[in-house]
């Protein structure tokens, strides 16, 4: 499509859950419901139209050793983007992808810096590695550097217990949290276990990334606290193997995975029920494949959260969350279009008719 040229969506448009329209202009990369004067070269997609789907837990940048090249990086993003992500909250990556954003074909990153763990308590090559009295200053250091985002490690497997733990005592993570909100940034944690929930939330986070440990005393605290959770349902999936490939050394924390991975979909449907806000992550990067975001959606829906709301967790309800807009009028034109709607099956996300990214088609 030239500069000059004009796109015309025809069919249906979920500029929201119940908000429907027939169709939508696309000038001057921007969405339009007007129809605009004197128009000659058009191009018309039919379909079904929803905003670019986020992902808000991928790491562009990151392959199973640590940072990786620009062109691997690259392919990543490009694998994004052609399974519908147009958004990613990219929640920790050591590689600087600030290139990203001067490429008007690629997703848009908003950047949470590099994870922030404890020493030797994380896999190797992904994080800053620092003891809790450094904590303040590196949650700092990487609050500047972001994009509004700050991304901890707030358990792992303790080699001495032999099973998943706490990384910071409550102080630590009180002093860094207020740090990170003074200088306008939120907060999440990577938390695959119970005993770190609770002194996070009541430390002030704002959002937990895979949350299997919360449990039912801990829901109601995360509603009342309106802490956002990112299940990442499509890693949670890999826990029976990595229990597999550690048992011989830690039978205890093998346990433990293989029991948070049974109650997965019970946790995140309690927590959904409760009123905890729930967004669509797919922990892309590292180990896990780009473009998996379709596989999520369709996980919450199994969880029992209903379709249109799986929906919102990647749409609507998660673009407003992360501050970026939909398909409302004067927005950038980022959409994805299908033969079906997506609200009477969410397969169908697997399946992308037309990718428009800041309006032009990419896919």
């Amino acid at each position: 499509m030239s500069d000059q040229a004009v796109l015309h969506v025809k069919g249906r448009v979920l500029v929201g859950p119940e908000d429907v329209r027939d169709e939508l202009w696309v000038v001057g990369g921007r969405v339009s419901y007007d129809r605009p004067a004197g128009v000659r070269d058009v191009r018309t997609v039919d379909g079904w139209a929803l905003p670019g789907l986020v992902d808000a837990h991928c790491h562009v940048g990151l392959g199973p050793h640590g940072p990786v090249e620009q062109d691997v990086a690259e392919k990543q993003a490009l694998t994004d983007r052609d399974a519908g992500t147009l958004l990613i909250r990219d929640a920790g990556s050591p590689s600087d992808t600030r290139w990203v954003d001067d490429r008007e074909d690629l997703p848009e990153i908003i950047r949470a810096g590099r994870h922030i763990a404890r020493t030797r308590r994380y896999m190797r090559g992904y994080a800053h590695e620092i003891e809790p009295e450094d904590l303040v200053e590196y949650v700092g250091r990487e609050a500047r550097r972001g994009d509004g985002w700050v991304k901890l490690v707030g358990d792992w497997i303790d080699r001495d217990l032999g099973d998943l733990a706490p990384s910071w005592p409550r102080g630590a993570v009180e002093a860094a949290i207020a740090e990170a909100h003074r200088l306008g940034a939120r907060v999440t944690a990577h938390c695959f276990a119970e005993n770190s929930l609770k002194d996070l939330v009541e430390a002030g986070i704002d959002c937990v990334e895979h949350a299997t440990g919360l449990t039912d005393d801990l829901i109601p605290l995360f509603a009342e606290r309106g802490v956002a959770i990112v299940p990442t349902l499509v890693n949670i999936a890999t826990f029976p193997q990595l229990a597999a490939g550690g048992e011989a050394r830690f039978p205890r924390w093998a346990a433990h995975m293989r029991s948070l991975y049974e109650r997965r979909y019970d946790t995140v449907r309690g927590a959904h029920d409760a009123g905890v806000p729930v967004f669509v992550g797919t922990d892309a990067g590292g180990h896990l494949a780009h473009g998996l975001v379709a596989g999520e959606v369709a996980e919450l829906v199994t969880a029992g959260i209903p379709a249109v709301e799986a929906l919102s967790a990647t749409t609507w309800g998660a673009r407003r969350w992360l501050g970026r807009p939909g398909l409302e009028e004067g927005a950038p034109a980022d959409l994805v279009v299908y033969e079906h709607d997506p609200r009477s099956d969410v397969r169908v996300l697997a399946a992308p008719r037309r990718i428009v990214l800041n309006g032009r088609i990419v896919g």
